[in-house]
């Protein structure tokens, strides 16, 4: 399990953390390796990148004589990634932005359908893999990777931290080895195929209706966009029918902003046919 590969996404360390306080290396089957902190110089400087601006997560594989982000790329691949059977990556949502606890992946794929259902987020989303990004490279040698976020940067969430930290622990109980992992809290995981920014149509300071994990219909009014005074205000209308699962927490937009992440939910067939 890794966290941190944003210097500034620090859930994941307080998760690490907590998963270790929580396992008995004298019961434990198989071998867990712990990074709490990948980019360490992004996360000294409270950023969310390395100090020569590039982004960790897509400088994978990495080279060994590349840039460093390419360079710690390659190392996290050798000395972590081809030791390990399965990954979990976890983060949060980036900038002024906050995620409902989710578990990305290619949910098309058994193995990590099985760790996304094992965890039990409240939501597991398919997501297309992004080139340079650690579950990209992991991929391609056949290890499985499977994406957590949840809060936002900067600062601790204890809702996503708890989340993350049971999630982490039942995937490992499913993997046979030997964790006890607490009971999913809610009855139902939703699963979701696609995803959608409902954008800021016009600039101005917005004030949002709906919260993270809200149920929305397209078209509906979630919010609306107006002056400083409050006047000529413009509704802010859904772009599709589902879950809330990422906002902005900036009340100041432009015109394009991405302000509300929503996911359409997937039937529960479609789910067992992925």
């Amino acid at each position: 399990m890794s966290a941190a590969i944003h210097g500034d996404e620090i859930n994941g360390v307080e998760i690490v953390r907590q998963v270790l306080d929580k396992i008995s290396p004298s019961t434990l089957r198989g071998t867990l390796l712990a990074i709490p902190v990948v980019n360490v110089l992004g996360f000294i400087e409270k950023t969310r990148y390395l100090p020569d601006g590039r982004d960790l997560n897509r400088s994978f594989p990495g080279t060994r004589r590349g840039s460093l982000a390419s360079r710690m790329a390659r190392l996290f691949m050798d000395r972590i990634v081809r030791r390990s059977s399965y990954g979990v990556d976890l983060h949060t949502a980036s900038g002024s932005r906050t995620n409902l606890p989710q578990v990305r992946g290619d949910l098309g794929d058994p193995v990590t359908l099985e760790m996304a259902k094992a965890f039990a987020a409240p939501v597991a989303l398919e997501s297309r893999i992004r080139d340079g990004s650690l579950r990209a490279a992991a991929t391609k040698i056949n290890v499985p990777v499977l994406l957590y976020e949840g809060g936002e940067a900067h600062r601790f969430d204890e809702f996503a931290i708890d989340a993350g930290t049971t999630g982490v622990l039942r995937v490992m109980n499913r993997l046979g080895m030997g964790v006890e992992a607490p009971a999913p809290k809610q009855d139902i995981q939703l699963f979701s195929s696609r995803s959608t920014w409902t954008r800021a149509q016009r600039g101005g300071v917005m004030r949002l209706s709906v919260n993270l994990g809200d149920r929305v219909t397209a078209r509906s009014v979630i919010g609306q966009i107006a002056d400083p005074f409050g006047s000529r205000p413009t509704p802010v209308r859904a772009a599709r029918t589902g879950i809330v699962i990422g906002l902005s927490l900036h009340p100041l937009v432009a015109q394009g902003d991405g302000i509300v992440h929503i996911a359409e939910l997937t039937a529960s067939a479609e789910v067992e046919s992925l």
